[in-house]
């Protein structure tokens, strides 16, 4: 096979996994798209839990109402298709990997998934709980209190990112150390930068109050940690396989 069958060969692969992958979240939407007012109102539930009694949500746009939900509704379809999206991309970049990159990217990839979720989960059950009670309670005394639903969405989903992608940091250290770019010794040296970093991180990202800007920056602080002992553990047993067959 020449150089021009072997690039079309390529992209009619391409083709196929992307096609499977947007079948998938097509399925997947149609499949929630009835209950796509619920999934907001689930989705809504933290803040209205704190919201004071008789306080609402709103909607400022006249196609909001029906948008919003459909937003939220794709998105959770985005979720659910995510592990066989990821699978139509390792379908597709499997063959041009070596045997040992095979057996690495494939656990990434899965670890990566589902520290993004638990990212999410923690950010709606235990985040924002404190963010809404500390952004209601702070309102001045005669304010009410009701957020606009397509603002709503936006600021869930920018804290669903920030505290998805926080969650990465196992992999990614993980990566740097399997990469050769770093040594587990410079990232326990690099600590106190790390921990300040996080506090940073934790202040640009949430709301301003203290309370929510630990609860980013601390398990951000202990994600590094255990991305640590990952990667010295990742390190090492290869060593010792190389050692047992010289």
């Amino acid at each position: 096979m020449n150089t021009s069958e072997s690039f079309i060969a390529h992209l009619i692969e391409l083709r196929t996994r992307v096609l499977h992958s947007f079948v998938a979240l097509l399925v997947a939407f149609v499949g929630l798209f009835p209950w796509a007012a619920d999934l907001y109102a689930l989705l809504a539930r933290p803040l209205l839990a704190k919201l004071p009694k008789g306080g609402q949500m709103i909607a400022t746009d006249v196609t909001t109402p029906f948008f919003v939900p459909l937003k939220v509704a794709l998105m959770a379809a985005f979720l659910i298709a995510l592990p066989y999206i990821l699978y139509q991309l390792w379908r597709f970049v499997a063959p041009g990997l070596y045997a040992h990159e095979k057996r690495l990217v494939l656990p990434l990839i899965a670890a990566s998934t589902l520290l993004f979720f638990c990212g999410m989960m923690f950010a709606y059950f235990v985040v924002f709980p404190v963010v809404f009670g500390f952004v209601t309670a702070s309102a001045p005394h005669g304010v009410a209190v009701m957020t606009d639903i397509d603002r709503y969405l936006s600021f869930v989903l920018g804290m669903f990112v920030a505290f998805g992608v926080t969650f990465q940091v196992p992999v990614a250290v993980v990566v740097l150390v399997r990469m050769g770019m770093v040594t587990t010794a410079k990232l326990r040296e690099i600590r106190p930068y790390v921990i300040v970093g996080a506090f940073i991180a934790g202040a640009i990202f949430t709301p301003p109050d203290v309370v929510s800007q630990f609860m980013l920056a601390i398990p951000l602080w202990l994600l590094y940690e255990a991305g640590i002992v990952v990667a010295g553990w990742v390190t090492t047993k290869p060593q010792e396989a190389e050692t047992r067959n010289p």
